[in-house]
């Protein structure tokens, strides 16, 4: 967020999406209850070191740091917010004094602080809790705006591929308290496992079932999932190569990512000194979008379309707007929050509404030109391409040889995950995934897992050991 759309924010005064707090030396004691509220509600942007008439006091310079620490922890301990949300918070420097800027999404959830419920409106956040009606009209509107939150109260763990978790709990950073849950506490935590208190139904949501479930159960609760990734370059009438997708999402946008490594070329550019990836800057945005943001209720076949010109993707949506989306002026609004959230918090994808800003600053690079977002019943984002994809055939040619690399590595990865979830020996491993050398699965096999956190020694105090096995952590 720009110093500029900051102060634009401010201007606009507090209201139903907007709340200041002087917080100087501590935080305020009802920044939580604004945070819930908004969560509960449409969500908002929350300013610290901001007085109530708009005017900027800051935030005591030595303790900025410090406000943001103990504000991100506090609202990620669920003895505090329960269910608890991942949000980020920024220090910003405006008129020489330094603020705290959190933006609140609304969230699928309803959220609150100890025992007590808040909602907002235009006066500020008020504790419903006692409020029988409203109580139950903040869950019906939560389950009727999020079809990702339907729960299976018969689903079960046994219906999940649970090395898809471990694969979580490896991708995130390593104090990320995900890391230390085992499966279901890790599932509740991320709002993937519910319970309604309207009918008293709990279990595994759809949002669980899509992104951790075995094709059969997925397709089970939504026969009509499906991506389909399409090159259409020289056969315009059908397609030059396919990729029809009915997998979790994880997996999803992984094929998606392969497939855009496949058959589109990265040209060089380099921000300062570092080497930046147009390709991968852009496209992560665009095919997590067409995940993370889809109306799974609907049936309409989710696309990813590589054509001569651009490239088009499409996917079924709950529109909150119609037309096309300015980068400059516009509200982010999440589809699948839960969903969204978890994919954030893999690296799968940018905070919610940085992923445009982020299309439109690359793109043009890419393309030469400004991508396009179309807000309908069909929300499309259109990527514009300066030639024909795969510049080269020699080119076409490494990149699909690394995109099968990488898929390779990453399924023997996800064996060895699988099986260790029994303690096993090197020999043990090294022969389900028929292996031979020793050296070779030490280094570029075993030792990463170990490194990511993904597995641990049984005999962790004598790692050479002759008796040393290996497990999935959290399986100890």
């Amino acid at each position: 967020m720009t110093k500029e759309n900051i102060l634009a924010i401010i201007a606009k005064g507090e209201g139903i999406n907007i709340e200041f707090k002087e917080s100087r030396t501590k935080l305020n004691r009802d920044v939580y209850e604004s945070v819930c509220a908004m969560l509960n509600r449409h969500g908002g942007h929350l300013f610290l070191g901001v007085r109530d008439d708009g005017s900027i006091c800051g935030v005591d310079v030595d303790k900025a740091e410090t406000l943001r620490q103990d504000f991100l922890t506090a609202i990620n301990n669920p003895q505090k917010l329960n269910p608890p949300f991942y949000l980020t918070a920024e220090v910003i420097e405006i008129e020489k004094k330094k603020i705290i800027y959190v933006f609140v999404p609304e969230s699928s959830s309803v959220h609150s602080i100890g025992t007590k419920i808040f909602d907002r409106n235009g006066d500020g956040d008020f504790n419903i809790t006692g409020q029988t009606d409203q109580v139950g009209n903040l869950y019906l509107r939560k389950q009727n705006s999020y079809s990702e939150n339907k729960i299976f109260p018969y689903a079960t763990l046994d219906d999940l591929r649970l090395e898809l978790i471990d694969k979580v709990r490896a991708r995130v950073k390593r104090e990320h308290p995900w890391r230390e849950m085992d499966d279901m506490t890790l599932l509740k935590s991320a709002g993937l496992y519910k319970r309604d208190v309207q009918t008293g139904n709990e279990g595994l949501t759809l949002a669980a079932i899509l992104l951790f479930g075995k094709d059969e159960m997925i397709i089970s609760v939504l026969p009509h999932h499906r991506t389909d990734a399409i090159l259409r370059c020289e056969n315009l009438d059908r397609y030059d190569d396919r990729d029809d997708i009915r997998t979790n999402l994880l997996e999803s946008y992984e094929r998606l990512m392969a497939f855009v490594v496949k058959h589109l070329n990265d040209p060089f550019y380099q921000e300062g000194d570092l080497r930046v990836s147009l390709r991968d800057k852009i496209f992560r945005e665009a095919v997590a979008n067409i995940l993370i943001h889809r109306e799974y209720s609907n049936a309409y076949v989710a696309k990813m379309i590589i054509g001569v010109d651009n490239v088009t993707f499409e996917n079924a949506n709950r529109p909150h707007g119609f037309g096309f989306i300015d980068p400059n002026n516009f509200a982010p609004y999440p589809k699948n929050p839960i969903i969204a959230k978890l994919f954030k918090e893999i690296d799968y994808a940018d905070e919610l509404g940085s992923g445009v800003r982020n299309l439109y600053k690359y793109s043009k690079l890419y393309g030469g030109s400004d991508p396009k977002f179309i807000e309908e019943d069909v929300f499309k984002i259109i990527v514009p391409l300066k030639s024909t994809p795969g510049v080269t055939e020699q080119a076409t040619e490494q990149a699909t040889e690394q995109a099968t690399e990488q898929a390779t590595e990453q399924a023997t990865e996800q064996a060895v995950i699988s099986f260790c979830r029994e303690p096993k020996s090197t020999q043990e491993i090294m022969d389900h995934i028929g292996l031979k050398h020793r050296e070779h699965f030490r280094s570029h096999i075993l030792k990463p897992l170990i490194e990511k956190g993904v597995l641990s020694l049984t005999i962790p105090d004598k790692p050479n050991s002759p008796n040393q096995k290996y497990i999935t952590k959290g399986k100890v």
